[in-house]
């Protein structure tokens, strides 16, 4: 079998390619740091192959696809992404917008070609790396929770589409709490909670995928936070949010 994963220089994106290549799975690992691309791959005993790109730019997606359109891909991961903390009227605009390009239009338009070429062979698995904010509203991290909304919802659509036609090919949304990866560091912002850890969560979202899991919440505490939060009036969650995310930032 052969995964492809976008994100793939750190955090969940590299442990997913450290426990695919357990299991023998050659990989082709996208991201922009080809050092840490390669420092990866001299320690993966399966075949690696780097794709060094920027998915922020668009012309890039397509290239990707274009790239491996004819080869043999089982696997597609979309998984590169970013947060931001901070109030929406302060948050810098354009970092929002690059936000958009990459946690909604590079999974859309990357998600819409793998799954066509999918479609067509009738086998393969798309594990979209979602995160429980695509549940709820996130004051002070807004704009990443709506990308991750958008995300969720999108690939559960897509599940129905699949499951509607018989299809063999499997979508999945990975839907983690807090995850111990760089996403702090680049959102400018801290966890107020205990973090998963980063291998843990790769390896449950993996096995689940293969499972033909719709959607993975790998920690106990996050799957019962999600349960009982459908019974709360939104004004309420929202306050709970915020509160959360307001202990969070820096």
């Amino acid at each position: 079998m052969v995964a492809l994963i976008t994100g793939a220089s750190s955090g969940i994106g590299r442990d997913m390619a450290r426990y695919l290549a357990s299991k023998k799975i050659d990989l082709i690992l996208v991201a922009r740091r080809k050092e840490r691309l390669e420092a990866l791959k001299k320690e993966l005993d399966v075949d690696v192959e780097i794709v060094v790109l920027d998915l922020l730019e668009e012309k890039n997606l397509y290239k990707l696809y274009e790239k491996y359109s004819d080869k043999k891909i089982d696997i597609f991961i979309n998984n590169a992404g970013f947060g931001l903390f901070g109030d929406f009227v302060q948050t810098d605009l354009d970092r929002e917008l690059e936000m958009i390009k990459l946690n909604v239009v590079a999974y859309h338009v990357l998600t819409k070609l793998f799954l066509k070429k999918f479609v067509k062979e009738d086998r393969g698995y798309i594990l979209n790396v979602c995160s429980s904010a695509g549940f709820l509203a996130g004051p002070k991290l807004a704009t990443y929770y709506a990308t991750k909304n958008y995300v969720l919802k999108l690939t559960m659509a897509i599940y129905e589409e699949l499951r509607h036609e018989k299809s063999s090919v499997v979508i999945s949304a990975l839907c983690p709490g807090p995850v111990s990866t760089e996403f702090n560091k680049v959102a400018h912002g801290g966890f107020s909670v205990k973090e998963a850890d980063s291998r843990y969560v790769a390896k449950y979202a993996v096995d689940k995928m293969f499972q033909k899991k719709l959607i993975i919440v790998p920690t106990l505490s996050m799957k019962l936070g999600l349960f009982f939060s459908r019974f709360l009036p939104w004004k309420v969650l929202l306050k709970i949010t915020y509160g959360i995310q307001y202990r969070k930032q820096k």
